[in-house]
């Protein structure tokens, strides 16, 4: 385990192949058999309306948008068939902060698509819950337990950005703090299901507030284990508000850089994610040697990230033949990565 001050001085050296290999060596412990795993999924954004006006986010409409949807049940009753056919194992459900939607609507989507199918709820970010409960009137810890006494499986990291309150301020100031992020995730964590934590990072924060960040994560995995993986990606500037002040997107460079550090640094984390969304397929297999075990999933769809600027895509076989040239053994996991698929 290695010291936040050593962490600092890592994110200061300029010696990128020395601070990969020692990233390749921790997920060597972790992994020791050479697999990276991908799972087969599916972004289902069920509304796009939304109260925050976030300056990184180019997916939402204010409310009363000409725009602006909530997919009627049957919209996401085929989206999840189309999923099941082309061998998916579950759903990224989310969407914006609707001020109506209230934990009843949530639970009779849940309770419905569990009615008829057999699939992995991993949906709804911190924000969204904590606007679930806002707006419904109720506990933190009585929402997440409806919900998941519903169908709600596992909760994914989204609405993280930077977990650094001077950063939040600055480019998503209505949005949950730092504070109740950690909040959903440990009481989460608490009535036994397990979550992921994410990192956006290149929005003009600091190296310390990353830094504070990957603290927060590793500290809150060291009291409860409940995180499956760290998923770390770039802001995408192209199509949003804060794009204007940011005048560059952070590079493969810092990417993989980053990447690594995380996999040193959380060493409590058994997974840690190597993104193409954001980086595109070249830059996701180098991070196969930079501490990454996952490249994520194909993502039948995907609406947000996009929205912002991102147009890589990648099928099946693209990951696994990455996968494979990068020296290692390709494996299809479900959302709990469990990896018993026989391929």
């Amino acid at each position: 385990m290695i010291t936040r001050a050593e962490a600092l001085e890592l994110f200061r050296s300029d010696d990128l192949i020395g601070i990969g290999m020692q990233a390749d060596a921790v997920r060597r412990k972790w992994h020791p058999e050479g697999i990276v795993s991908y799972i087969i999924d599916r972004n289902i954004n069920y509304t796009n309306f939304c109260t925050e006006y976030c300056s990184f986010c180019a997916f939402y409409r204010p409310m009363g948008h000409a725009e602006g949807y909530v997919l009627p049940k049957e919209t996401i009753f085929e989206k999840i068939r189309e999923t099941l056919a082309l061998g998916g194992t579950g759903v990224l459900m989310q969407g914006g902060l609707h001020p109506d939607l209230k934990i009843e609507w949530y639970e009779d989507l849940f309770r419905s698509i569990k009615e008829r199918f057999a699939i992995h709820l991993h949906c709804l970010s911190a924000p969204e819950v904590t606007n679930i409960a806002e707006v419904s009137g109720l506990s933190l810890r009585d929402t997440i337990a409806r919900l998941r006494d519903a169908g709600l499986d596992s909760i994914p990291g989204g609405g993280a950005e930077i977990l650094d309150d001077g950063v939040r301020h600055r480019i998503s100031r209505l949005k949950c703090s730092t504070q109740d992020w950690v909040d959903v995730h440990r009481t989460a964590h608490s009535l036994g299901m397990r979550t992921t934590a994410t990192m956006m990072f290149g929005c003009g924060e600091t190296i310390e507030q990353r830094m504070n960040h990957l603290e927060l994560v590793r500290n809150i995995q060291e009291e409860t284990g409940g995180f499956t993986a760290f998923i770390p990606w770039t802001f995408q500037r192209e199509n949003t508000s804060l794009g204007h002040f940011v005048k560059e997107e952070a590079t493969a460079v810092e990417y993989l850089q980053t990447l690594a550090i995380s996999r040193i640094y959380l060493d409590n984390f058994e997974n840690v994610q190597s993104s193409w969304v954001t980086q595109g397929l070249k830059t996701c297999q180098l991070g196969l040697r930079f501490g990454g075990n996952d490249v994520g999933s194909i993502m039948i769809e995907e609406n947000v990230v996009s929205a912002a600027g991102a147009h890589h895509r990648a099928s099946e076989e693209e990951l696994r033949r990455i996968i494979r040239d990068a020296g290692f053994i390709p494996k299809q996991r479900d959302t709990l990565y469990r990896t018993y698929f026989l391929n």
